[in-house]
């Protein structure tokens, strides 16, 4: 097959474009040439967990790779075809477990049989899908697209130290289905969870505290007038605090992640994520922005056309559209201004 060769450059320059182009070779068997790795970032070329993505794909494919190095602005990957088995990776820093495993689980969905791949680096870490999220809402919205995938932490890896572990369990002969998701209907449930890691459960209770009085305020109580917000206490290795918040409707969701850190009161960690809950309920989409850039690529594989809103189109969107685009054709369609509500369509190829 012929190489794809991509411009890591291209938008914003960040590894979301490395990471989607190593997926893509792995499920469509297509070389890979990549330059510019990650340009727009203030420390160009691959870090520890680009590396770790890149090292799993070579594994899980038992292809290889030319000019994978920490710091390399480019590289070649000639893919193999993924198999079932057991894997283990160690991104050796806080880098995100979650990007890790973002970049390998949909090409083992699509392999014969199960797969178990565990990953250490960091959990709850900036700039990246929280276990949480993952664990709760993307596997959830995966699951309605035919692909099934349980999270269990083992240990939770607060930035900037690191030490997590999170297992994954994804179920092979993975059939990708559609979905449309144009409006998201009437409100069903909304739950909270406040997690401390080697610190004071007053924090974790005032995280609580703050959270059920956001969505108090903005009226996600349940029937009885009720509102879910859990407190977890996670094993790990050095401290830490962070909050999550979902919401779910008929046909759409949302979730929400807000990370401490010290000098952080821990009732603004709860507002942080509140607020930008509030900011997606502001907007009649289905999806929020932070998903609807990680459901492009499954709904590219998908047998039939796919519909949905987003509460903002984001640079990351915009940058899987166009990686997309190189592997599969025009298969992506999106309206609205970056940062602004707005719609997106695909048409695999065939479909």
């Amino acid at each position: 097959m012929p190489p794809v060769a991509v411009d890591g450059s291209w938008g914003e320059g960040g590894g979301q474009i490395l990471r989607t182009s190593l997926t893509l070779s792995l499920l469509t068997g297509r070389p890979l040439f990549v330059e510019n790795i990650r340009a727009g970032r203030p420390k160009p070329g691959l870090r520890p967990q680009h590396l770790a993505a890149v090292r799993a794909a070579v594994a899980v494919s038992g292809g290889r790779v030319e000019g994978a190095a920490l710091g390399s602005g480019g590289l070649r990957f000639f893919p193999g075809k993924p198999g079932a088995g057991q894997y283990s990776f160690d991104i050796g820093t806080a880098g995100a477990t979650s990007l890790v495993l973002q970049t390998v689980v949909p090409a083992l969905a699509l392999a014969g049989g199960d797969s178990t791949v565990t990953v250490s680096g960091g959990t709850h870490v900036p700039w990246a899908p929280t276990f949480e999220y993952l664990s709760r809402h993307w596997a959830a919205v995966m699951a309605g697209l035919g692909l099934r995938v349980r999270l269990r932490l083992e240990r939770a890896g607060f930035y900037p130290r690191g030490g997590g572990c999170v297992r994954a369990d994804v179920s092979g002969g993975w059939r990708p289905k559609p979905l449309a998701a144009s409006e998201r209907g009437a409100f069903q449930r909304a739950h909270g969870l406040s997690l401390v890691g080697r610190l004071a459960t007053s924090i974790a209770a005032r995280q609580a505290g703050e959270l059920e009085k956001g969505l108090r305020r903005l009226g996600l109580e349940d029937a009885f007038g009720e509102v879910a917000v859990d407190v977890v206490e996670p094993a790990a290795r050095s401290p830490g605090t962070a909050v999550y918040v979902e919401t779910e409707f008929e046909t759409g969701r949302a979730a929400f992640s807000a990370l401490g850190r010290r000098g952080k009161p821990a009732e603004q960690v709860a507002r942080e994520a509140v607020n930008e809950l509030a900011r997606f309920l502001h907007t009649d989409a289905a999806f929020d922005y932070h998903l609807a850039d990680q459901v492009l690529l499954p709904l590219a594989l998908a047998d039939g056309e796919s519909r949905f809103t987003t509460s903002a189109v984001s640079e990351h969107l915009l940058a899987n559209a166009h990686v997309i685009s190189l592997f599969l054709g025009q298969v992506v369609q999106t309206s609205g201004d970056v940062r602004t509500p707005g719609q997106v369509r695909v048409c695999p190829t065939g479909v």
